[in-house]
């Protein structure tokens, strides 16, 4: 019988799935938009995956990580925990689906060709950091600036 921990693992490994793909082959598609405009479909199940993974766990981590400065030994000796390891990954799912989205809407927004947009959001998927940095400087024109944004202050 599969532990819980392994069902958590699995329902968000897959669940991630159907968003990068849209966002990889159909970026321009109205349903891809549609799906990734509200968080509550695309983030929230992994969000509460993950607290229902980091809340047996939480006080565990806090006092680790409160009662010493953080070393790579510290950080090494957490994930030799099974449950420490599917909250991170938990984490790499969420922060990375969640950048990639943001890294989709300035590829869209500048109107990047698929054969730009999708390396890009293959390497945030991947590799998020890369990723989100091979999207700044792709979009790097782009402004995220609102008509209030840009006002004169009085």
């Amino acid at each position: 019988m599969l532990a819980f921990i392994d069902v958590l693992f699995w329902f968000s490994s897959l669940y991630v799935l159907p968003f990068w793909l849209m966002m990889w082959f159909a970026p321009t598609h109205e349903r891809t938009a549609d799906l990734l405009r509200n968080e509550w479909v695309y983030l929230a199940p992994l969000a509460v995956a993950y607290t229902l993974a980091v809340l047996p766990n939480l006080a565990d981590i806090l006092l680790l990580l409160a009662s010493d400065m953080p070393t790579p030994d510290i950080v090494v000796g957490l994930f030799e925990e099974r449950e420490v390891v599917l909250i991170g990954w938990l984490h790499y799912l969420a922060f990375d689906l969640f950048v990639g989205r943001w890294t989709w809407q300035r590829l869209m927004a500048t109107q990047q060709p698929l054969y730009v947009s999708f390396p890009v959001l293959f390497f945030s998927m991947m590799v998020a950091p890369l990723g989100a940095l091979l999207g700044l400087i792709v979009t790097r024109k782009h402004s995220d600036e609102t008509p209030e944004d840009t006002a004169p202050s009085v």
